[in-house]
C-alpha cells in the first residue's frame, strides 16, 4: 500500500490524531503527513503511506491555499480563538482599509513564528516554553504571500469586526501570525477565528475524503507516479537502472533540477536532483 491519501480534516483533531486514525484503519505504521494543521483548522491534510513517505519532504515544500476568518478587537496568547484572552477593545474598520492592508501583505516579508507552535529552539518546542511560562526570543522566517483577497461580507458584531480572506502562501507561513500582522497594520488587535486549507501544492479539497469515508474503504489513493508527473520523467534502460540501484551520480543531460526515473512498468526507481558540488551532474535524492 504505497501512495497519497488526501484527508479533509475535521475541526478538533490534531494532524497527529488524523495520522493515528488512518494508520489504524489501514493497519500500517508507515504513514506521515506533509504539513501540520492546527486543531481548530479544517481541510486538506496530505498523508503519505508506505513508500510514499519518501515524498514527505517534497510535498511539504509546496505552496498552500487557505480561507481564514479574522476577528478584530481581541488578542489571545495562541493568536486564535482557542487561547487565553489577553486584551479586548471595540473595533470597527471600514472595508476599504481592510482591502488596502490585505493588498499590502503581498510579496515576501519576515514573519515571527507564534509561541504556540512546534518549532524547536534549543532542543525544545516553542509551545513547551509557553506552557512553562518561560520567555524565549521567537524566531523569524522569510515567507511569501503570493495571493490574498477579501471574500464575503464584513460583519460588525459585539463591537468586533469580522471578515474572511483567501490566500496562497509559501511553505512555513503561519496564518495566525499573518492575521496578527494584518491587525497590527490596521492599528488594532486580532485573532484567527476559523481556518480552512483548500489546497496544498496540486492537491485540493475536492480530492479529499473524511475519516468516515476512509473507514468504509470509500476513498482513492493517489499513486507515487501521479504525485511526481510535474517533474521530468525518464524511463531507464538496464544500464541506467544498474547505476541508479548503486546510487551513482549521473550526468545531467536533462537540463532539470529534479528528474524522476522509472522502469518499464512505470514504477518509480529514484528521484535525482542537481549535485551541489558539480551542477553538470545529478545525485540520488530519494531511492525507491
Amino acid at each position: 500500500m504505497d501512495g497519497i491519501i488526501i484527508v479533509n480534516k475535521e475541526a478538533g483533531y490534531t494532524s497527529r490524531d488524523v495520522v493515528n486514525k488512518v494508520s489504524k484503519i489501514l493497519n500500517t505504521k508507515k504513514i506521515g503527513h506533509t504539513g501540520t494543521l492546527d486543531p481548530l483548522a479544517t481541510g486538506v491534510l496530505v498523508l503519505c503511506v508506505g513508500k510514499a513517505t519518501k515524498l514527505v519532504e517534497i510535498l511539504t515544500a509546496t505552496e498552500k491555499e487557505y480561507i481564514a476568518e479574522v476577528t478584530l478587537g481581541i488578542s489571545t496568547d495562541t493568536l486564535d480563538n482557542t487561547g487565553k484572552v489577553l486584551e479586548e477593545k471595540n473595533v470597527q474598520i471600514a472595508k476599504e482599509q481592510i482591502i488596502t492592508v490585505l493588498n499590502s501583505m503581498l510579496g515576501f516579508y519576515e514573519q515571527e513564528v507564534p509561541i504556540y507552535s512546534a518549532v524547536k529552539i534549543g532542543g525544545k518546542k516553542l509551545y513547551e516554553y509557553a506552557r512553562e511560562n518561560k520567555e524565549i526570543k521567537l524566531p523569524k522566517r522569510m515567507v511569501q504571500i503570493k495571493q490574498i483577497k477579501l471574500i464575503g461580507d464584513i460583519v460588525y458584531k459585539d463591537n468586533k469586526t469580522i471578515f474572511s480572506f483567501k490566500c496562497l502562501v509559501s511553505k512555513g507561513t503561519y496564518i495566525r501570525s499573518l492575521i496578527r500582522d494584518i491587525a497590527l497594520k490596521l492599528n488594532t488587535i486580532g485573532i484567527m477565528s476559523n481556518l480552512n486549507r483548500t489546497k496544498q501544492g496540486k492537491f485540493n479539497v475536492e480530492q479529499s475524503y473524511d475519516i468516515a469515508s476512509i473507514e468504509k474503504n470509500n476513498y482513492k489513493m493517489i499513486s507515487i507516479a501521479d504525485c511526481l508527473n510535474q517533474y521530468k520523467n525518464i524511463i531507464a534502460d538496464d544500464f541506467l537502472i544498474h547505476k541508479i540501484k548503486n546510487g551513482a551520480l549521473l550526468q545531467n543531460r536533462y537540463d532539470e533540477d529534479i528528474v524522476v526515473f522509472k522502469d518499464n512498468n512505470n514504477d518509480i526507481l529514484a528521484i535525482y536532483k542537481t549535485y551541489d558540488k558539480d551542477t553538470t551532474k545529478i545525485k540520488p535524492w530519494k531511492i525507491f
